[in-house]
């Protein structure tokens, strides 16, 4: 008899960190889902079948690898702590499941296996690298889970405070989603704010890899400074996307003789659309690297 049928997803989590002497640490992003009816609806937010292999990152002790890999053909689950890679290694092997590919290594560092679908509880303090690492692989669909208030910037309108380099690299990538809300005291350790499962839709490309790769240095050097003016932003940030010294770039910006572009330059960062940031990206590329 599965152990979960007679227990709380709650009660089963505390036995197995207390049988294995684990704390979680919530610095690294510990914060493990112990609500059950939340947990089931993530994976049903998957509509997962036997022909999906899923990304998991940050798999925890397996709350939701286990359920998913019922579902799926396949599971890549990548945990960075090895103690916990560990555990749920054990619990594999105990469930008699098969089909998990487990890796113990670092998200951010490793280059991931093919998938289709990516589901995860992320944690917290990889979200947006980790984002921004998922729009340079091809999938059907992601199911994340983030802090609300990441959330609220991933559709962040232009000019206003949510507005960021996360909301405008996700816009020529995927469709947004917010799909529910889960409230801290669905964790252990309760983290300080509540969270929000998102689903991620990949966009049909319009726009090319290079122009993606030109539009994400200027949106990186932009957003480091987005109450800045244009022109001041991508001069203090001007590393990002060329290589010329500050006086070199001052003098080709001063140079310039297109009134659109000019015009441009002199908006400040939050009130620059995406569509907007690619004509400049696109524009200013050929000139500061020519």
């Amino acid at each position: 008899m599965n152990s979960e049928s007679s227990q709380s997803l709650s009660k089963t989590t505390k036995n197995i960190l207390n049988q294995y002497g684990i704390k979680l640490n919530k610095n690294l992003g510990q914060n493990y889902l112990i609500d059950r009816n939340k947990r089931d609806q993530i994976v049903n937010f998957g509509n997962l079948s036997k022909n999906d292999v899923v990304l998991e990152i940050g798999t925890g002790i397996g709350t939701l690898t286990i359920e998913l890999a019922k579902r799926a053909g396949k599971v890549i689950a990548i945990e960075q702590d090895s103690n916990i890679a560990r555990i749920l290694s054990e619990r594999l092997k105990k469930e008699k499941i098969d089909n998990v590919e487990l890796i113990n290594d670092d998200a951010l560092n490793v280059d991931f296996p093919k998938f289709n679908k990516i589901i995860s509880n992320l944690p917290y303090q990889i979200s947006s690298p980790i984002t921004f690492k998922f729009l340079n692989y091809d999938f059907d669909l992601a199911i994340l889970m983030y802090q609300k208030e990441f959330a609220r910037r991933m559709n962040g309108s232009v000019g206003t405070k949510d507005y960021s380099r996360l909301s405008a690299m996700l816009y020529f990538k995927c469709d947004v989603e917010m799909l529910t809300d889960v409230s801290s005291e669905s964790f252990i350790p309760k983290p300080k704010i509540d969270s929000t499962v998102v689903k991620l839709t990949p966009k049909e490309n319009k726009i090319s890899k290079e122009d993606f790769k030109i539009y994400s240095n200027f949106t990186k050097a932009l957003f480091q400074h987005r109450n800045k003016k244009i022109r001041n932003a991508l001069i203090d940030s001007r590393h990002v996307i060329c290589s010329l010294d500050k006086k070199e770039m001052k003098e080709k910006i001063n140079n310039i003789e297109d009134d659109t572009l000019n015009e441009y330059l002199k908006m400040r960062v939050i009130a620059i659309k995406p569509e907007e940031i690619l004509f400049l990206s696109k524009e200013l590329n050929l000139i500061l690297n020519e």
